[in-house]
C-alpha cells in the first residue's frame, strides 16, 4: 500500500465520517424538537383542564360571597369555601392564576408557583350571565380562556405554536 493510497483511504473515511455525524446531529435536534413540543402540548393542556375546573368550581361553598374577585385580562383570582365556615380563607380558598413573563402561575396561598413554562400568550375574557362581556368581577359567569405555548427548544426558523383554548362555566352562581 502506498502513502498516495493511504490518504485517499482516509479522506473517504473522513467523509463518511463526516456525513454520518452530520446526519446523527439532525435526528438529535428532530427528536429534541419533538419532545420539547410534546411537552409544551401535554404541559399546556394540562394547566387549562386544571384552570378550567378550578374557575367551574369557583363560588363553591355559598353565596355571601363573590367567585371571582380579580378578573383581568391575564390574572383572575377565584374563591371557593371548601371548609364550610362561610368565610374565605387566605390559603387554599382564594386562588390567583396570573402570567409571569412566560410562566404560567397559580397562588393558593403559599406562593406562586409555576404550572407551565414557554407560555407567548394567556387571555382571559369575562361574560356575564346573559352572555356579553363583562370587566366587573361580581358578574362574571363565563370565562374564555385562550393559552398559547412553544417549546422551549427550538429549531432556528421554526414558529411552531399550540394554541388552547376553552370556555368555562361558573357553575355556583
Amino acid at each position: 500500500m502506498t502513502l498516495a493510497e493511504l490518504l485517499v483511504a482516509l479522506a473517504g473515511f473522513a467523509l463518511a465520517a463526516a456525513a454520518a455525524l452530520t446526519v446523527l446531529e439532525s435526528g438529535q435536534r428532530a427528536w429534541a424538537f419533538g419532545a420539547a413540543r410534546v411537552e409544551a402540548q401535554q404541559s399546556g393542556r394540562a394547566a387549562l383542564d386544571r384552570l378550567a375546573a378550578e374557575i367551574r368550581n369557583a363560588g363553591y361553598g355559598g353565596t355571601a360571597f363573590d367567585a371571582v374577585t380579580v378578573a383581568g385580562r391575564e390574572t383572575i383570582v377565584l374563591q371557593h369555601d371548601l371548609d364550610g365556615d362561610g368565610r374565605i380563607g387566605p390559603t387554599r380558598e382564594r386562588v390567583t392564576w396570573r402570567l409571569a413573563g412566560s410562566i404560567l402561575r397559580r397562588d393558593a396561598g403559599g406562593g406562586a408557583q409555576p404550572v407551565i413554562n414557554g407560555v407567548s400568550a394567556f387571555a382571559l375574557t369575562y361574560f356575564d350571565g346573559a352572555g356579553a362581556p363583562t370587566t366587573i368581577p361580581a358578574a362574571v359567569r363565563l370565562v374564555e380562556i385562550v393559552l398559547v405555548t412553544r417549546p422551549e427548544y427550538s429549531v432556528p426558523g421554526s414558529t411552531v405554536a399550540t394554541v388552547w383554548s376553552t370556555r368555562a362555566r361558573i357553575r355556583n352562581r
